[in-house]
C-alpha cells in the first residue's frame, strides 16, 4: 500500500508555508523531510509532529492508496 501526502503539501500552500517551515515548526530533520516529499514512508511519531504542528489529524494530511 502506497502512501500520499498530496493533502499536507496543500495545506502548505493553503496556509502559505514553505516545507522549511514545516520541519521548523514539527521539529523534524533533513532526512524526514525528504522521506516525505519522496511519498515514502515515516513514522507514526513523524506523523504526530506534524499533526500537532499543523493542528489536524493525521487523515488529513495522508491518504493510502492501493498499488
Amino acid at each position: 500500500m502506497a502512501t500520499s501526502y498530496k493533502k499536507l503539501w496543500h495545506i502548505l500552500i493553503d496556509r502559505k508555508m514553505k516545507k522549511k517551515d514545516l520541519q521548523e515548526l514539527a521539529g523534524l530533520n533533513h532526512y524526514q523531510m525528504t522521506k516525505l516529499a519522496r511519498e515514502e514512508d515515516i513514522t507514526t511519531d513523524i506523523v504526530g509532529k506534524i499533526c500537532k504542528a499543523l493542528d489536524v489529524k493525521a487523515d488529513e494530511i495522508m491518504d493510502f492508496l492501493e498499488e
